[in-house]
């Protein structure tokens, strides 16, 4: 396999490529002719698949080292399609800290359908393995989690789902394939809301289920078609051309993660400060196992709700914004945004109070997104 850089510039560059366009070309065509009787050109109606989308779900399958990727309109249409390959009376196990996007769909949707959902730190191996019941069909794993920053090991949980004959689903948004690649650990599906890192400019939403198995190839795909929730050829143009420079965006996001956290925590008005990269971190040595970066998303909590008012009021060059991922630092206040419909007492349980801030962090200098910080504050 080539370097990680270089699979983010090159991606699947060879495919449909007869014209010697260094860019994929947008194809932007609902439907494609046939050449004869029981002929196709490989493309019939772009619900099932286009040119353009194609070379994109093929790079993020190479990425993530998987058999098969499927690009979707948005997040949240990717996991939508992904909840229905289980039925009435299927049961499922999630990350207790899950996006609150996620939660809604289990909640709202998942358990109208007659599908039960139990939420447990999927960290706690020993609590994990004593939720499992008969009819326990997926685990959901988050990890990080979004957005007190828990860690799942994923080998771990892998080891109990093989043996089980479950799947084991994992989120990869927040750490992307450049410092995580869950199929390798164990994984059946890794799910991304491609609008985030892999898009990584805030202009265009996408999501992506990547799978390692060609029964589950199968299944998904025919959801997909079925459904249709695909990614338009243009939006496929735009986060294939984030990708290109996913790697050098992660590796200079993570510096300033890591200069912002330390920082954060020698402030005397912030009390805790979650961000996998800090060794104090409870979960430090699984993400130094399980991952080859930290990523860029740091939660932290200030010493009162006024404080967290004041910040998201002042600052200046932090957009105060409800996503993730891109080239302008973003931060972000769970309780009222991200985590409104999470009932409150699973929110209070977490630790997500008015009194905690999410950040992410973007490709800006590390010390103006410091100054910032300190300036609101003041």
């Amino acid at each position: 396999m080539k370097n990680i850089d270089t699979l983010c510039v090159h991606g699947a560059r060879d495919v449909h490529n007869t014209t010697g366009a260094i860019a994929t070309p947008i194809y932007q065509s609902a439907t494609f002719f046939h050449p004869g009787l029981e002929q196709s050109t490989g493309f019939d109606y772009s619900r099932l698949q286009n040119p353009t989308r194609q070379v994109l779900e093929k790079t993020v399958a190479t990425l993530e080292s998987g058999l098969d990727a499927m690009a979707f309109s948005s997040g949240m249409a990717a996991m939508s399609t992904l909840i229905e390959l289980f039925s009435p009376g299927d049961h499922l196990i999630a990350s207790g800290d899950l996006y609150g996007g996620s939660v809604r769909l289990l909640n709202y949707v998942a358990k109208k359908n007659g599908i039960t959902v139990d939420y447990l730190h999927t960290g706690d191996i020993h609590s994990l393995k004593h939720s499992i019941c008969s009819s326990t069909k997926a685990i959901f794993v988050e990890t990080p989690s979004n957005p007190m920053m828990q860690v799942t090991d994923i080998a771990a949980v892998s080891k109990i789902t093989k043996d089980r004959g479950i799947l084991l689903i994992v989120d990869n948004t927040f750490l992307t394939p450049c410092f995580q690649r869950p199929l390798e650990l164990g994984a059946d599906v890794v799910l991304h809301s491609g609008t985030k890192y892999l898009g990584g400019h805030n202009d265009t939403l996408a999501g992506f289920l990547v799978i390692n198995s060609q029964e589950l190839s199968e299944k998904l795909r025919f959801l997909y078609k079925t459904i249709g929730a695909c990614l338009a050829p243009f939006d496929c143009f735009l986060i294939e051309r984030g990708i290109k420079t996913l790697a050098l965006r992660m590796q200079r996001i993570q510096e300033s993660a890591l200069k912002i956290a330390e920082w954060l925590s020698r402030r005397e008005w912030v009390s805790t400060v979650h961000y996998v990269g800090l060794p104090s971190h409870p979960d430090y040595e699984i993400s130094c196992r399980q991952a080859s970066g930290f990523g860029g998303m740091i939660s932290f909590t200030v010493d009162s709700a006024e404080t967290a008012r004041r910040i998201l009021s002042g600052m200046r060059t932090i957009f105060y914004a409800e996503s993730l991922g891109g080239v302008e630092s973003l931060i972000t206040y769970p309780i009222l945004q991200t985590h409104a419909d999470v009932p409150e007492e699973t929110r209070t349980a977490l630790g997500i109070t008015d009194r905690l801030l999410r950040l992410s962090v973007g490709i800006e200098a590390a010390e103006d997104l410091i100054a910032d910080l300190e300036e609101a504050i003041r």
